[in-house]
C-alpha cells in the first residue's frame, strides 16, 4: 500500500511585502503538483503588481522590485482569485496541500481576497475540505526536543532536501512538498496509519500546543510578541467599534 507521503501532493508557497498578514501583500506565487513520489512536477507561478511599494527588505529577501513588478506583474484582483480556484480545486480532487507555515500564506491570501474581491478563502473553498500538510508544524511536533531553528532553509538541510533558489515561490513550493515526504518517511512508524484528513486535524492541537509553548517563553523574557495558536488559517480580527 503506498502511504500518503509517497502519493499525490500540491505545495503553495507566497512571496510578499513583508511579515504582517493584515497589511501586507503577496507579490508572487506558486503551485506545485505532483501525482507520486519522484513524479513530474506540474508548476503554476503568478506574479503581481501589489499596488503598494516594495519594502527594500522585502526586495532584499526574494528580488522582486517596485520596477520588475510594475513592468511585468498583473493586477492582484484576478490574480488572487485564481490563486484561490487553483487551491479550491486540489482540494476537490482530495489533494493534501503542503504549506509552509500555512497560518501566513493562507491567511494573507484570505486577506487578499476580502481587500480585492469582496470575498475568503473559505468563499471558494465552498464545501471542499482543507486538507493542509505543514512541515514545520509536522517537525516541531514529530521532533520536538531538537534544538535550532525550523526555517525551510533548516528543515530542507535536516532532511537531505535540495533547495535551490530559496524564495522563489516555485523553488519554496517544491521544497516544502519534498520535506514533507521526507518527513512521512522518517517518522512513518507514527504517520503511516493516519490519513492526510486525520494529519491535518491534528496539526491544529500541535500548532496550539507549540504557540502556547513559544507565547510562554516570551513572556518569561520579558518580550511583548503574541502568538496566535490558529492553524492552518487565522481569524478575521474583530471589526472596529
Amino acid at each position: 500500500m503506498t502511504h500518503w507521503f509517497e502519493g499525490p501532493l500540491a505545495a503553495f508557497d507566497t512571496e510578499t511585502t513583508g511579515v504582517d498578514v493584515e497589511e501586507d501583500r503577496i507579490v508572487s506565487a506558486a503551485l506545485v503538483v505532483q501525482d507520486a513520489a519522484g513524479g513530474r512536477l506540474r508548476v503554476t507561478r503568478w506574479l503581481v503588481n501589489p499596488g503598494i511599494p516594495v519594502p527594500p527588505g522585502a526586495t532584499e529577501i526574494h528580488g522582486l522590485t517596485d520596477d520588475h513588478l510594475q513592468r511585468n506583474g498583473r493586477w492582484p484582483s484576478p490574480v488572487v482569485e485564481e490563486m484561490a480556484r487553483a487551491l479550491a480545486e486540489q482540494c476537490a480532487t482530495g489533494r493534501p496541500l503542503v504549506v509552509m507555515n500555512a497560518p501566513f500564506d493562507l491567511t494573507l491570501l484570505d486577506r487578499e481576497l476580502r481587500r480585492h474581491r469582496a470575498s475568503s478563502l473559505a468563499g471558494y473553498l465552498g464545501d471542499k475540505p482543507l486538507c493542509v500538510l505543514d512541515p514545520r508544524v509536522l517537525d516541531k511536533h514529530l521532533d520536538r526536543y531538537r534544538k535550532g531553528r525550523r526555517t525551510l532553509t533548516d528543515l530542507c538541510e535536516l532532511y537531505g532536501v535540495p533547495l535551490d533558489g530559496a524564495h522563489d515561490a516555485a523553488a519554496d513550493a517544491a521544497a516544502s512538498l519534498e520535506l514533507v515526504r521526507a518527513v512521512g518517511r522518517r517518522f512513518s512508524a507514527r504517520l503511516e496509519h493516519l490519513s492526510p484528513a486525520e494529519v491535518h486535524s491534528l496539526q491544529a492541537v500541535w500548532h496550539a500546543a507549540q504557540a502556547r509553548g513559544l507565547q510562554a517563553w516570551f513572556e518569561k523574557n520579558g518580550a511583548a510578541e503574541a502568538v496566535d495558536p490558529a492553524w492552518p488559517l487565522r481569524p478575521d480580527l474583530p471589526a472596529a467599534a
